[in-house]
């Protein structure tokens, strides 16, 4: 159990994925799990564990922002041994190519800053996905017959944007859709000799303005949690 987890030891499993939304971790668990079991609901984020295809898996929210994600994967990696974490959540496109649904696997994440800025101080760290999840997350999405982006992203600070400049820039650079999150996930895991990914869905685009409505954001998303587990354990 710790500050922000009320789980107890052996509650949570060796692979998790961490979606913002605690009630879409909850969707996620009661589709996809068998027998999932509610492990933490502290201020409200719940996780929940269960099996997929007879592996044990946790679905634990991370909150909006890398200060929030970096909270929860801290204590997920240290108190409770996690060593797959894969980040499953939405995502602005930034890229003509990228539409509505499809899915972004980041190879790398761009940020202006991360909670683990004042570790590197001068240094640009540049933080990536685990090259076999990436892999095996590729493979998943292609037998599926998913659209599916393999690329750079932007880990954003802020979801309210005032910086069309930077926005041009991250476009004209080829980086395929941002998101609040991934860049500290990286960060931690590489630090900590863990796996990573983000397996992103694009639900809005930052070019065409187009969106999808509320409800698909929760429950249209089943691909992206599909490819997530496959890819942990292939």
């Amino acid at each position: 159990m710790t500050i922000h987890i009320g789980a107890k030891p052996g509650d949570i499993a060796e692979t998790v994925l961490l979606p913002g939304d605690p009630y879409r971790a909850k969707w996620a668990a009661e589709t996809f799990l068998e027998n999932p079991v509610c492990v933490n609901q502290v201020r409200g984020m719940l996780g929940f564990t269960g099996t997929w295809k007879g592996n044990r898996v946790t679905i634990h929210g991370s909150g909006m922002g890398m200060p929030s994600l970096s909270i929860y994967a801290n204590e997920l990696i240290a108190e409770y041994n996690a060593q797959t974490l894969i980040r499953i959540g939405s995502c602005g496109a930034m890229q003509e190519t990228v539409k509505l649904r499809d899915v972004i696997l980041a190879m790398t994440s761009s940020s202006l800053s991360t909670p683990s800025s004042g570790i590197f101080r001068e240094l640009n760290f540049a933080p990536c996905a685990d090259y076999g999840l990436l892999r095996a997350a590729a493979d998943a999405a292609a037998a599926k017959g998913v659209t599916t982006h393999v690329g750079g992203i932007y880990s954003s600070d802020v979801f309210y944007d005032e910086r069309p400049d930077l926005n041009e820039q991250m476009v004209r650079h080829g980086i395929l859709g941002v998101e609040m999150e991934a860049a500290e996930l990286y960060n931690l895991a590489a630090r900590h000799g863990r796996r990573a990914l983000a397996v992103l869905t694009v639900s809005d685009h930052l070019l065409t303005h187009q969106a999808l409505p509320s409800e698909d954001r929760e429950t249209g998303f089943g691909a992206m949690v599909e490819i997530a587990l496959q890819a942990a354990f292939a």
